[in-house]
């Protein structure tokens, strides 16, 4: 990675970034650190996991919001994949693993896409949330990059979770309440029951 040393430390010069957007609120709490950083991201919204579609579309939709109020260009597919997800955690046998899928099918997608489109890094906003597998994702980001030859970016914004909320919140962002699988979605109602 190109680096500019200063006061600070390295400070990266406006690499150009495909980071996967899981949502809107997230987008906020990971992005405005890249940024700082000297990243120019490029968002990419590929969520195939959301149940159900009126989920989907809300979440799409707080995200390409999120990309206008910050002023990002987004790449955004309209892909519903509820049948493809859910087929293929069945095919699984253990739907315990369907988040270990989850990340990797969507970091695939990620990884794919920047290396036939000339990125040279690419990261996700999974990594700010505390609600995520940290480590998971970095190891399948990490694996995918050296399959792909573009360089996975880590970064921990998972301290500033709750203020970046506060801030989506008070842009009006759509705020989600539960990871956004149907299987996540059962076990937030399920203990109403």
């Amino acid at each position: 990675m190109i680096c500019k040393q200063s006061k600070e430390g390295c400070v990266v010069l406006n690499i150009k970034i495909l980071l996967h957007t899981c949502c809107g609120p997230c987008g906020v709490a990971f992005t405005g650190g890249i940024i700082k950083e000297g990243f120019a991201p490029v968002l990419l919204w590929h969520n195939p996991n959301i149940h159900p579609f009126t989920e989907y579309k809300s979440r799409r939709g707080a995200a390409l919001d999120f990309a206008a109020l910050y002023q990002l260009p987004m790449e955004a597919d309209d892909f519903y994949g509820l049948r493809k997800f859910v087929g293929d955690v069945a095919a699984d046998g253990d739907r315990r693993a369907r988040c270990a899928y989850c990340y990797h099918a969507r970091l695939a997608h990620t990884a794919k896409y920047a290396a036939q489109n000339g990125y040279t890094a690419f990261s996700t906003t999974l990594l700010a949330s505390p609600y995520q597998d940290f480590e998971a994702i970095c190891k399948f980001g990490r694996e995918l990059a050296e399959m792909y030859g573009c360089e996975f970016v880590i970064r921990d914004f998972r301290e500033g979770f709750r203020a970046a909320m506060d801030e989506a919140r008070k842009m009006g962002l759509y705020m989600q309440k539960y990871c956004g699988c149907i299987f996540s979605e059962e076990e937030r109602y399920r203990k109403f029951f």
